[in-house]
Parts: C-alpha cells; sequence; structure tokens
C-alpha cells in the first residue's frame, strides 16, 4: 500500500496544490491562459515526441489495440447517450454531453504523468496511441453529434472542415506524428534540442496537474446533475472493467499495454467536456459538476485500482 500511496500522493497533491491556491489566491480564470498554453502546445507535445520517436517503430502499428480501446469507450457512451436521450424524449445535444462525460477521460493532463509514473517508459506509446485516436474520435463525433441535433448552424462543408483541421492541428496529434516519423527514419535530435525536449517533457506533468487543480477550483459547482450517480459508476467503474474485459478478449497484449489501457479508462471525466459543453451552450453547470466530482471521487477508485494491479489482483489476461 505505500508504494501505491506513493504513486498517488504526488499526483493528486499537485492537483490539490492548485486547487488551495487558486482558493487562497485569488485570480480570475483567464489568468491561467499562459499555463494552459504552456502545457497543451509546449510541454506535453515535448514528452509524446521524445518518448514514441525512442520506440521500435513496429510496436506503433498495434491497431487490434487501439480498436478495443476506443470500442470500450464508445459503448459506454452509447450507453449513457441512449438512456439520456430515451429520458429526455429525444435531447441528442445534451444526450451527447452526458456521454462525453460518462466515457472522455482525462487522458491528456492525468494519463500521461500518472501511468508513467505507475508502468515506466514502456507505457508511453500505448498512452500515446490511447490520446492520438481517442481524440481523433471525439473530435468527430461531439460537432456531428451537434450538427445532428441542430446546435451546428454551419455548412456540412465547413463542418467537415472544421473537423479535419482540429484533428490535423492538435498539438498533442502533431507531436505524435513527428515522433512516429522520428521513430521510423530512426532520427535523433541534436543534443542541445534533446535536453530541452527532455526540459519540457519533465514539466508537463506536474504543470498539466496544477492548471487542473486550479481550473477545478475556479468552476464551483452550482448544479449536480441527478445523473452523476449514472455517470460517476460508468466512469471509473464500467469503462475501466469493460476495458479490461475486451483487450482480454481481443489479443494477447504485453501487461504494461493492458493495464495501462485500464488505468486511463479509469479516470475522471476530461475538462475538455465542460469546454465542448461550453461552447455548443449545452449542459453546461452540470458538466463542470461531473468534473469535479469524479476527480474527487477518483482519489479512491484510483487508488484502488493501482492497488489491485500491483498486488496481482487484476491478471494481465482475464483469459488466457
Amino acid at each position: 500500500m505505500a508504494h501505491v500511496a506513493g504513486l498517488v500522493l504526488p499526483f493528486f497533491g499537485l492537483i490539490f496544490i492548485g486547487y488551495v491556491a487558486a482558493r487562497l489566491i485569488r485570480q480570475p480564470i483567464e489568468a491561467l491562459g499562459w499555463m494552459n498554453i504552456f502545457v497543451v502546445y509546449v510541454a506535453l507535445p515535448a514528452l509524446f515526441f521524445q518518448l514514441i520517436a525512442e520506440t521500435p517503430v513496429e510496436r506503433l502499428t498495434e491497431w487490434r489495440y487501439v480498436a478495443g480501446v476506443v470500442l470500450a469507450t464508445y459503448t459506454v457512451f452509447s450507453i449513457m447517450f441512449l438512456v439520456s436521450v430515451a429520458a429526455s424524449r429525444g435531447a441528442i445535444a445534451e444526450g451527447t454531453i452526458k456521454g462525453l462525460a460518462a466515457s472522455y477521460g482525462n487522458i491528456g493532463y492525468m494519463g500521461p504523468g500518472l501511468v508513467l509514473l505507475a508502468f515506466g517508459p514502456e507505457a508511453a506509446v500505448p498512452v500515446a496511441l490511447i490520446f492520438s485516436f481517442e481524440n481523433i474520435v471525439h473530435f468527430t463525433v461531439a460537432p456531428m453529434m451537434m450538427a445532428i441535433a441542430g446546435g451546428q448552424k454551419e455548412g456540412m462543408r465547413k463542418l467537415v472542415l472544421g473537423v479535419i483541421r482540429s484533428i490535423v492541428l492538435h498539438p498533442f496529434i502533431l507531436a505524435t506524428a513527428a515522433g512516429v516519423a522520428a521513430a521510423f527514419f530512426d532520427l535523433q535530435p541534436p543534443l542541445p534540442l534533446d535536453r530541452l525536449l527532455e526540459y519540457l517533457a519533465g514539466a508537463a506533468a506536474p504543470c498539466a496537474l496544477f492548471a487542473m487543480g486550479v481550473t477545478l477550483a475556479l468552476r464551483p459547482i452550482r448544479r449536480v446533475p441527478r445523473e452523476l450517480g449514472a455517470i460517476s459508476l460508468l466512469k471509473l467503474v464500467v469503462h475501466p472493467l469493460l476495458c479490461y474485459v475486451l483487450l482480454s478478449l481481443i489479443g494477447d497484449f504485453p501487461e504494461t499495454w493492458l493495464y495501462t489501457a485500464v488505468l486511463m479508462a479509469a479516470l475522471p471525466t476530461a475538462t475538455n467536456v465542460y469546454v465542448i459543453a461550453q461552447h455548443y451552450g449545452v449542459w453546461v453547470e452540470r458538466a463542470s459538476a461531473s468534473v469535479l466530482i469524479t476527480t474527487g471521487l477518483s482519489v479512491l477508485t484510483v487508488t484502488g485500482l493501482l492497488y489491485a494491479i500491483t498486488n496481482g489482483y487484476i491478471p494481465p489476461d482475464l483469459f488466457p
């Protein structure tokens, strides 16, 4: 248990420090802008590039793994979406945000730091694959569903171009693509550039987690959704369990890869869900509450999952 505590306490401690700092030192949320730019456009891309570029290229094409992870995520999304649409008699936009709240984990800010701390550098490739392909799907599904719901007033051509642009130009995906190219051609950055990337990569997780704590503190809970119990159960329990079962059924993956996918699936609702809700003006305050509350609950669920993994209670293959 001491080993697990050593993993999660520094991790969640950084979120807590950011939360307390935002409560004690009053600043508007806009003051966080440059920190977010540094994390999203500089530090995390440097981390992804550095880790993927050092990986044998044959390990970057495990499509069965990607398919299993995305299938688990969108099975959970579909469950929440269909239940919501049935209960609200066809509110597709609201159902989309609820579905994302139940399935879109914090795989950008929380994922790399926690997973690499728990499983080491060998987890870098599955983390990058999960992040890249899940976000490609998320960035596609959200605007498409809003267009179907009538929340997107642009023409189809402009909509499709916007979706493609958000995918192709996302800094994480650009960094992943550059890392794959470097691995394929066996390119090594010059020593000064390599050191710069190392410094930036080292700053990624601490800055991201601190910024997340600040963000949570500056978005107080005003409306707790009645669906929060279902969202929390689906996101923190059903999602990782389903991911574990599906990957065990699909193929014989390395132990670290399986545990990485399960831990990424167990992460709380991503702050991007709030951003998407705010962009479309749908379920905004309750999306914020979902992010905050699932993050708080994940202290217990993620700790429990790591304890079960490190003590051998979860075998690396459910169907050996």
